[in-house]
């Protein structure tokens, strides 16, 4: 027996009994639940040795980032499952997997970084009211596994709500940044969530004799659950979209007004320019040279000219 991180006898009523680490343990005294961390060298040795477990069964439950599946083998399950890295200064998208065999006698849950899914269902063992057989081990360990990503993934729709208002009111460019993280999340996301939806919609079908009609009803539900997520997974995909080309529009709309209102200025004062201009040459022969009004007759000429110009572009409807 290896180095377990937790090990219970089950009592079939949701309690179990705390079998101390590294003990042997008897089997038919009742179903036993073996939780191992495989980067420990003493699980991975236990797993290839005295687990008896078929060869393909031990490179599922040890593989390197593996997707969620499901593989019946004889009268056994293997599962594997993403949930929401819950673990600190981790990104939630960063699923973790759990990998799951399931016998009638017994169940091993093999995983590297702490799950949270785990550690409640554990806990609740120890008041009594935890799961009583492996195919309530399933259940309930899909069960909180789905409701952490249902919880993110609501969490991803209220800041599609947010971010759909806030362009509604304002056009911040500050927003584009906000919307790409939600569309990267939603899609890292959806790549686990995808697959584990087909893994669970399998599992209540799958043909093992040890798998009740009410944890088969409960896994039935969990993967209409799963698919509900990635629905709303695909339309805040969609709508952070449409935000996103909505925010570009109105930016665009934006720029170019404000390219139309220079280029008007830009025309108004083009003329007035070349007057000026031509009016600053130093050579002799300016008209109004020795004219003490002559600059002032200039400056109201350029007024003049400037206002006919705009009452011209205004009648043109160009402003």
């Amino acid at each position: 027996m290896p180095v377990a991180l937790s090990a219970f006898q089950l009592d079939g009523r949701g309690g179990g009994t705390s079998i101390p680490l590294g003990a042997s343990v008897d089997a038919a005294a009742g179903p036993v639940w073996i939780h191992l961390d495989y980067g420990d060298p003493e699980a991975v040795a236990w797993l290839r040795g005295e687990a008896a477990l078929d060869p393909i069964v031990v490179e599922a439950l040890l593989a390197d980032a593996p997707r969620p599946r499901g593989l019946v083998v004889g009268d056994g399950l293997l599962v594997i499952l993403r949930g929401i890295n819950t673990n600190q200064d981790a990104e939630p998208e960063d699923m973790v997997s759990l990998r799951m065999w399931f016998e009638a006698h017994r169940v091993l849950t093999v995983r590297h970084r702490p799950i949270a899914a785990v550690r409640e269902s554990v806990a609740q063992l120890a008041l009594g009211a935890g799961p009583t057989d492996p195919g309530d081990v399933l259940q309930d360990i899909t069960d909180r596994l789905l409701h952490r990503i249902g919880t993110r993934v609501q969490q991803i729709e209220d800041v599609v709500d947010e971010l759909e208002e806030a362009v509604l009111r304002s056009e911040s460019r500050h927003q584009r940044t906000r919307l790409a993280e939600l569309r990267r999340d939603s899609i890292a996301l959806r790549r686990y969530l995808a697959p584990q939806r087909e893994t669970i919609t399998r599992l209540h079908t799958e043909r093992v004799s040890w798998l009740s009609d009410h944890a088969r009803a409960q896994l039935r539900e969990h993967a209409d659950r799963v698919t509900r997520y990635v629905e709303a997974l695909d339309s805040a995909r969609e709508r952070a979209a449409v935000t996103s080309e909505e925010l570009s529009n109105r930016l665009a709309e934006q720029m170019n007004h404000t390219m139309y209102v220079l280029a008007i200025i830009t025309a108004i004062f083009l003329p007035l320019g070349l007057i000026t201009g031509l009016l600053g040459i130093n050579v002799g022969g300016m008209p109004g040279e020795d004219s003490p009004w002559a600059f002032a007759a200039v400056t109201a000429a350029l007024v003049v000219l400037g206002i006919g110009q705009y009452v011209w572009y205004r009648s043109r409807r160009i402003l």
